[in-house]
C-alpha cells in the first residue's frame, strides 16, 4: 500500500539526515485530516494520488520518501511537520528542493491552504551550499565603516530617468552623506538608460563624490538580465568598470540564476545584493504560498551578503515577529527556534552573515524606529523619504543621515532638528507619520 494515510508515521522520529519542514495546512471540509497532511508528503516526495503499491514493487523508494511525523491542532489551522531523507535532494541545488517540498502540493484539491513557514536543513546539506562571499564583515571593510548602519537609496522616479539624470541623483545622494546607490528592482538595460552606459557615467560620478568626501562610496547595480549567460556578462563589465557590487532580482530571476552568478562573482570578488522582488505573490497570504523566513534562508545558503527584509512599520506588509526571525535567519550563528511561531533552529556552521536590508516606506523621522527594532547591523534604504524632500535629494540624503547620526549620539531627531534644517523640513514635511 501507498495511500495518502501510509506517509503519516506519528512515532517516527527524524535524526541527523532528515530535512525538516514545517506547513500550515487548511484542511476541506469533505476531506480527512490525516489524508490531507499524508496528501502533502505523498506528492512532495514519492507517491501520488492512486495507490501504485510502491512498497511492495519498489521498496528501496521508502528510503527517500517523506513521513508527517507531528501534528497540531491550533485555533489558526493545523501545524504539521514533515522529515524528508537528505537524500532525496541533489546537492547544492535549491530548484530541486522546492520543486519537491513546493511542489504540486501546492495546487492539490485535498488541502484548501497550504503555507510552508520553515525549512530545517541537516549540517550535510548545508555545508553543500556556498554562503555569503563577502559578508556583513566584509561590507564593512569596504566601507571602513565598523559599526554604524549603513544608508542607501534608489533614484525617484525608479525608472524613467535617463542615464545622465540617474548619476547625478548618485551623486547628490553620496555628497549628502548616504552609502551606496542602488538600481531599481526593475531597472536594467531599457533604451532610456542602458546598462552599459549607466554603469560608467554613475561609476564615475561615485568617483568624483568619493574625491568630495574623501569617503567610500559604492553602486548596487542590477544585473538580473533574459539569460544567464547575460547576467554574467554584465557583472564582468561591472567588475571592469571598477564596482563592488552586483545586484539580482533572485525571485524573478530564480535560483539556479544566483548559484551561476555566485560562482561568477567568487572569481570576481564582487558582493551580490539581493532584490526580493514578487516574493509579496506567495509570503503575503499566512495561510497559503511560502514564508519570508523560507526565502531568507535559501539566500544566505546560496550566497547573497545583502537581502531585504522588511521593516514592519513601512508602506509593505512585514509583520513585526517576520522581520526579526529574517534577521536572525541572516545573522545568526545558530537560529534560535520559534522567535517566530512554528519556526525552527539551523545551525549555519561557519556560513558569513549577510547584512539585512531594512526598506519600503521609510523617511528620517521614523528611523530611531527602525533602529531600535534591528540594532545598528543594518543597511537602511529609503526611497522617497529622501527623493521627496522639498528641497531635493541632496537635502534628503542629509536628512537622512542627521537622523542616523542623532541615534548613535541618543539624541532625538527633534533636536537634531535644531542644528539641521534638512532635517527640520523633513520633519516639517513627515513627522512621525507611518506610511500606508
Amino acid at each position: 500500500m501507498a495511500g495518502y494515510e501510509d506517509f503519516v508515521d506519528l512515532g517516527y522520529k527524524p535524526n541527523a539526515k532528515d530535512i525538516i519542514a514545517v506547513f500550515k495546512v487548511k484542511v476541506p471540509e469533505w476531506e480527512k485530516p490525516e489524508r490531507a497532511f499524508g496528501a502533502v508528503a505523498s506528492e512532495s516526495s514519492v507517491g501520488t494520488w492512486t495507490d501504485l503499491n510502491i512498497w511492495a514493487k519498489y521498496p528501496h523508494v521508502k528510503k527517500v520518501a517523506a513521513k508527517v511525523y507531528s501534528i497540531e491542532h491550533t485555533p489558526h489551522g493545523y501545524w504539521i511537520k514533515i522529515a524528508y531523507p537528505e537524500d532525496h535532494f541533489e546537492q547544492n541545488n535549491v530548484s530541486q528542493i522546492l520543486a519537491s517540498i513546493a511542489g504540486n502540493d501546492f495546487g492539490m484539491k485535498a488541502v484548501d491552504g497550504l503555507r510552508l513557514q520553515d525549512i530545517q536543513f541537516t549540517k550535510t546539506v548545508m555545508k553543500q551550499y556556498p554562503g555569503p562571499g563577502v559578508g556583513i564583515s566584509g561590507i564593512r571593510k569596504i566601507f571602513d565603516v565598523p559599526e554604524r548602519p549603513l544608508m542607501l537609496s534608489v533614484p525617484k522616479p525608479k525608472v524613467g530617468m535617463t542615464t545622465e539624470e540617474h548619476a547625478d541623483i548618485g551623486y547628490q545622494i553620496w555628497t549628502g552623506g548616504l552609502d551606496l546607490l542602488k538600481d531599481d528592482e526593475n531597472l536594467t538595460n531599457q533604451k532610456f538608460n542602458p546598462f552599459k552606459k549607466r554603469v560608467e557615467k554613475t561609476l564615475k560620478m561615485r568617483n568624483k563624490a568619493e574625491k568630495v568626501t574623501g569617503l567610500k562610496k559604492s553602486y548596487l547595480i542590477n544585473v538580473s538580465a533574459p539569460t544567464v549567460e547575460e547576467m554574467i556578462e554584465r557583472a564582468r563589465f561591472v567588475k571592469k568598470q571598477g564596482g563592488e557590487y552586483v545586484m539580482l532580482d533572485i525571485i524573478t530571476a530564480g535560483w539556479s540564476a544566483l548559484a551561476s552568478l555566485r560562482n561568477e562573482c567568487k572569481d570576481l570578488g564582487l558582493a551580490i545584493h539581493a532584490h526580493r522582488a514578487m516574493h509579496g505573490a506567495f509570503t503575503r497570504n499566512p495561510d497559503h504560498g511560502i514564508s519570508m523566513e523560507v526565502v531568507s534562508k535559501l539566500a544566505r545558503m546560496s550566497g547573497v551578503d545583502q537581502l531585504h527584509i522588511g521593516t514592519s512599520i513601512g508602506k509593505l506588509v512585514s509583520p513585526k515577529e517576520e522581520v526579526l526571525q529574517c534577521q536572525s535567519i541572516l545573522t545568526a550563528k545558530k537560529t534560535k527556534e520559534n522567535i517566530r511561531e512554528h519556526c525552527l533552529s539551523q545551525d549555519w556552521g561557519t556560513k558569513k552573515q549577510v547584512f539585512p536590508v531594512s526598506s519600503g516606506g521609510l523617511h528620517p523621522g521614523i528611523v530611531d524606529q527602525i533602529l531600535k527594532m534591528f540594532g545598528t547591523n543594518i543597511m537602511i534604504q529609503l526611497g522617497g523619504g529622501v527623493h521627496g524632500h522639498p528641497k531635493g535629494s541632496y537635502a534628503g540624503a542629509v536628512a537622512m543621515r542627521a537622523a542616523i547620526d542623532a541615534y548613535l549620539d541618543k539624541q532625538s531627531v527633534e533636536e537634531k532638528a535644531k542644528t539641521c534644517p534638512e532635517l527640520k523640513e523633513a520633519l516639517k514635511t513627515w513627522g512621525r507619520s507611518l506610511p500606508k
